[in-house]
């Protein structure tokens, strides 16, 4: 996410089949308060469901966005042990 031509912040995923794994989110040192990062998860959920694929939402702040946001409820999956020891794997932990 750029602010004023200024990195604010990124959410990371990893794609896995018709999935993407969401994985971690932040928000660089910028003012608290303006919502930066729900702006940033909603706009990377939308882009998910324009892809075709659906959500996993392993970092808390995904999984808490989609608690307040059940307009993402029809794509998103569950996450299981089997996710995690994937995602693991693909991040060298």
């Amino acid at each position: 996410m750029l602010v004023d031509d200024e990195r604010a912040g990124l959410t990371a995923y990893r794609d896995r089949d018709n999935q993407q794994v969401f994985f971690h989110t932040e928000i660089d040192d910028v003012p608290a308060g303006q919502g930066l990062a729900a702006i940033l998860v909603e706009q990377a959920l939308t882009d998910v469901r324009t892809s075709g694929k659906r959500i996993v939402p392993v970092c808390p702040y995904v999984a808490k966005f989609l608690t307040r946001h059940r307009e993402f409820a029809d794509i998103t999956d569950p996450v299981t042990p089997e996710v995690l020891t994937w995602l693991e794997a693909r991040l060298g932990r």
